[in-house]
């Protein structure tokens, strides 16, 4: 649908996540601009609202967070049309963002369907990751902190206390919209709970998902970025950004891996941040994996 003119500006069709359905379809609600970055306006919703509570508008082509709605291609682009000084509105399926209009006509689900796995399959797609993360040209962001590592030990153990210590130091480390230990913390999550749950045995990989989610969420709204917790939320939740979704699926051999690693790797996540989420993500998403192969092995 290539986009209207009208008195207010560019109307545009949008495919939003069903993580946004609540706040898009819900009663009309006013909302802030907390950014703009190239093809990308992040928007959020007052603090009594309930998660999630920053939506994104993305441009077709570009990343797509979990808590996004995405703009149809065709037309002029309406981020260049779109003055974000006005006021801006969530609800009854549509966003308007000062003098941008989005109207939701489709829906997307954020949460990749990865089904049955094998040990053997994700033992695999770990080891692969794990090169790809080591010979990459960026780095976890918080290479010089203990702190991932032992939350990646005390998961692996199954040690909920710890890995909740360690995660709660790590909430909201780091600069940005999502903070390094956000997207870390959000990786490790996803892997435990989608991958975990794939796997013969993973029962346990989705407990300890299910407990140190509903922990780092609890009260990460005082503790990080109002994306940050958006996103931790999200990732609670077994919703992820589509890099990481096709990263998920290659681990799980549904579709290449490699190309999925690299991608993820060279990005920014979410969209405008800098290079080295991509990296923090993928790093998560190895200790994920290892932690649900730890914990779905047969007991002694």
């Amino acid at each position: 649908m290539t986009a209207a003119a009208s008195p207010r500006g560019p109307i545009v069709a949008g495919a939003a996540s069903l993580a946004v359905r609540q706040p898009v379809t819900g009663p009309r609600s006013q909302a802030r601009v907390i950014a703009v970055r190239p093809a990308a306006v992040y928007l959020e919703l007052p603090p009594a609202s309930d998660e999630p509570r920053v939506l994104v508008l993305t441009a077709a082509r570009t990343s797509r967070p979990p808590n996004a709605i995405a703009i149809s291609p065709g037309g002029p682009d309406p981020f260049a049309a779109a003055e974000m000084t006005g006021e801006c509105w969530i609800g009854r399926g549509v966003v308007q963002a000062s003098q941008l209009t989005v109207r939701v006509l489709r829906w997307w689900d954020p949460s990749p369907v990865l089904g049955p796995l094998s040990r053997a399959r994700l033992e695999q797609g770990a080891a692969a990751l794990h090169r790809a993360c080591a010979s990459a040209d960026q780095g976890p962001s918080l290479a010089g902190h203990d702190d991932p590592a032992a939350l990646a030990a005390c998961c692996a153990e199954g040690d909920l206390a710890g890995a909740v210590e360690a995660a709660e130091r790590m909430v909201g480390l780091g600069p940005g919209l999502a903070p390094s230990g956000d997207n870390m913390i959000s990786g490790l999550l996803l892997a435990l709970r989608l991958l975990g749950g794939a796997i013969p045995g993973g029962t346990r990989a989705v407990w300890l998902a299910d407990w140190l989610g509903a922990a780092v969420t609890s009260d990460a709204s005082q503790r990080t970025t109002s994306l940050g917790a958006t996103l931790l939320h999200c990732a609670a939740h077994g919703q992820a950004t589509a890099e990481v979704a096709a990263v998920l699926r290659g681990l799980a051999g549904q579709e290449p891996l490699a190309a999925a690693a690299r991608t993820l790797l060279a990005s920014g996540q979410p969209p405008g941040a800098d290079l080295g989420s991509g990296a923090d993500l993928a790093w998560g998403l190895v200790a994920g994996c290892r932690a649900a192969l730890a914990l779905a092995q047969p007991p002694r």
